[in-house]
């Protein structure tokens, strides 16, 4: 289900700073900007004339292999999903990320400085509210080829629970948790990136990692080093020489934690889900997470978003007692019989409402409106949605029977099917803005079995009655 509760947020003041890229090796300067509300988080490529902007969607991914790769249009950007992890864990929701080159930096291969850059620029409220998709039932996704795993389960808030098995002595099995995201700069940001030592062989041979040395990456050694691998990591790294210490960790690198590793992971799966789009309230528990399965999962859960905002049918269960029966929505509507068009109050929050209108042939609008064809008027379809999103406003003052509610506006309305006698139709009104001195802007659908019929947006405003007259 998506939903809105809270306001969407941006950087307070642009943030500037340069590292090495992990696989080019180049020195890459990154520019944070403040970016409007329903922004989003976008990459420029400010080396480009013109600059190409991406977004961070999980349908722009290209490749995965050792981090992530977004692509428009032949244009790239590399290893985003740690700065996008800082964002994240930062509540970040618009930004503009200006890159001089295709990689964001490694820097200590951590979201360490990321996060404390993106804090020390402040983070500010903007009007809009933002979505979110709050898990309503179990979803699952394996990666049947290496046995890699996502769950996610329902929950009032957003957390991540992470394993990893490489089958191997020097690092073992190994589990990290974050339980809430304010625990995320302390418990997750610092974890750094690790690696592997028969990996690295492959990856200089092919180029990469040119950025890589032993500041912004753990290595494992699990296997014996032979003088030409030594000879190879002493030039790759400027060393004079290479060790390894007893736990197992090349040269003098000391871990920050038990679990750096798993920790780092559950890093990288908050890195790239938010290419979503738009946060996850859930309980997020991945088994072997890795860039390929992350980025499968995030296009899994945009989908299911797409397909959601596309059908926007809310769930209802008639047989469950109503928040509001007709007696109580009269008790706050101002309106009555034949103009009352709403019966039931189905949900009720803070940032939206859904309702019901039974719809029978004793309407006194089809004694004129075809009665030879009856069909419900479009506009009263109107009306019966702005009653039902009048009962949404009203609900915020504590005397709603002193006010009375008056449209200000009505903008794109579509009206898509019919609606006949014997009909029951559904009413989902969400906030586009938070309620502000008795102002309500609001989206509204309405339904029949679950098809919508009809849509729009409505602005209206609550007045007390005794100012309503003068």
């Amino acid at each position: 289900m998506i939903t809105s509760s809270t306001a969407q947020t941006t950087i307070k003041k642009e943030i500037s700073f340069q590292g090495i890229g992990l696989h080019s090796g180049n020195i890459i300067t990154v520019k944070l900007s403040p970016a409007p509300e329903n922004t989003g988080i976008v990459f420029k490529r400010l080396d480009l004339d013109p600059q190409v902007e991406i977004p961070a969607l999980a349908n722009f991914v290209s490749q995965t292999t050792r981090g992530t790769t977004l692509v428009l249009n032949e244009v790239e950007v590399k290893t985003p999903e740690h700065l996008l992890a800082a964002l994240s864990g930062a509540k970040v929701t618009n930004c503009f990320i200006g890159l001089s080159g295709e990689e964001v930096p490694i820097l200590d291969g951590s979201a360490l400085e990321f996060f404390k850059k993106i804090k020390e620029s402040g983070i500010v409220a903007q009007e809009a509210l933002q979505e979110v998709f709050v898990v309503q039932e179990i979803i699952r996704h394996i990666d049947e080829e290496n046995g890699s795993e996502f769950i996610l389960i329902p929950a009032d808030r957003t957390s991540y629970k992470v394993m990893i098995d490489y089958h191997t002595q020097v690092l073992g099995s190994q589990f990290a948790s974050l339980e809430q995201l304010s625990e995320f700069e302390n418990e997750i940001a610092p974890a750094r990136t690790f690696s592997f030592l028969h990996e690295l062989k492959p990856l200089l041979d092919k180029g990469l990692i040119k950025g890589g040395d032993l500041n912004n990456a753990i290595i494992y050694v699990d296997k014996t080093l032979d003088d030409a691998t030594l000879e190879i990591l002493k030039k790759a790294f400027g060393k004079e020489s290479i060790t390894v210490k007893r736990n197992g960790i090349l040269d003098n690198t000391s871990l920050y934690f038990p679990n750096e590793a798993a920790r780092h992971k559950l890093l990288d799966v908050m890195g790239d889900l938010s290419l979503v789009g738009i946060p996850i309230q859930g309980q997020i528990i991945a088994t072997k997470p890795g860039h390929k399965i992350n980025t499968d999962f995030a296009k899994k859960i945009l989908t299911l978003i797409k397909n959601e905002r596309k059908l926007n049918v809310p769930k209802v269960n008639l047989e469950v007692p109503p928040v509001m029966d007709i007696n109580q929505i009269m008790a706050m509507l101002p309106h009555r019989p034949p103009f009352l068009l709403v019966d039931r109050i189905l949900e009720l929050t803070e940032t939206h409402v859904v309702g019901l209108k039974n719809v029978t042939m004793n309407e006194s609008f089809f004694q004129g409106h075809f009665p030879g064809a009856p069909v419900m008027p479009g506009v009263l379809q109107i009306e019966a949605m702005a009653q039902a999103g009048g009962v949404l406003v009203l609900s915020t003052v504590p005397d709603p029977e002193n006010y009375l509610t008056f449209f200000m506006k009505i903008d794109n309305v579509k009206f898509k099917k019919p609606v006949y006698p014997g009909d029951t139709l559904i009413f989902k009104l969400e906030l586009l803005t938070p309620i502000r001195r008795g102002i309500c802007n609001m989206k509204g659908y309405a339904f029949v079995n679950g098809q919508q019929v009809s849509e729009g947006e409505l602005m209206a405003q609550i007045s007390r009655r005794n100012d309503a007259k003068e």
